[in-house]
């Protein structure tokens, strides 16, 4: 059975939301982020970035949350869009892989985590971030769907993000993209969603955002012991 490791946050999240849809029998390995078990040897071995999500599939392993969900798509035939539409399926979920995710984690670190005196990052991946929003709620502007006319692994991939727009850029935000607003709600109304949300709630993952917590999830800020 494929074995799904996971945290629950905002890239492992995509994934839960594609075996949902996909209706896909897993083992859910919870990886307490908080308190670091993503450093661990054994799970290194299973994900080197030591980061969630991953999850191996027979003798296979992959680690990535786009990679994930191009690798379930292929192997499923779910979710992938028509062949005529694949150039702009990869390119979105480029543009989620190395844009839209990466800045929004930034923009609530500035916000939420850096210590007084940030404003320049905080500006600049506030405003990274939101420059992201714009870019997809243009897009979406006539659209139902990110690519082409169904559902996609791109929708699939960006909902993991968008889900945390208030803490990405605040109170309103999605109110402000009426676009992406709009396929936000199409998404989120979905049952897999609700399914999705459901998954490792009977985990006690740490919560306190503490010092073990901070160290864990930001190691490179501190010296290597």
């Amino acid at each position: 059975m494929l074995k799904f490791y996971f945290h629950p946050t905002p890239n492992p999240m995509k994934v839960a939301l594609f075996l949902q849809e996909a209706d896909l029998d897993f083992e859910l390995v919870p990886v307490d982020t908080m308190k670091g078990e993503q450093h661990t040897e054994a799970y290194r071995a299973i994900n080197p970035n030591g980061k969630t999500p991953a999850i191996v599939d027979g003798d296979t392993r992959i680690f990535d949350s786009n990679a994930i969900l191009l690798y379930l798509s292929e192997k499923t035939g779910k979710f992938a869009g028509k062949p005529e539409d694949r150039g702009e399926l990869l390119s979105w979920l480029m543009f989620i892989a190395s844009g839209l995710g990466p800045f929004s984690g930034q923009s609530v670190h500035f916000r939420f985590v850096a210590p007084e005196g940030s404003e320049y990052g905080k500006n600049r991946y506030t405003r990274e971030a939101e420059r992201h929003y714009e870019v997809l709620d243009k897009h979406l502007d006539g659209r139902d769907y990110i690519v082409g006319d169904e559902y996609t692994i791109a929708d699939i991939a960006a909902w993991g993000w968008i889900d945390k727009a208030e803490r990405v850029l605040g109170e309103g935000s999605l109110e402000a993209h009426p676009n992406l607003l709009r396929w936000f709600n199409r998404i989120n109304v979905r049952p897999a969603v609700e399914r999705a949300r459901a998954t490792g709630k009977d985990v006690a993952f740490k919560s306190d955002f503490d010092e073990e917590a901070k160290r864990a999830f930001f190691p490179s800020n501190y010296p290597k012991q």
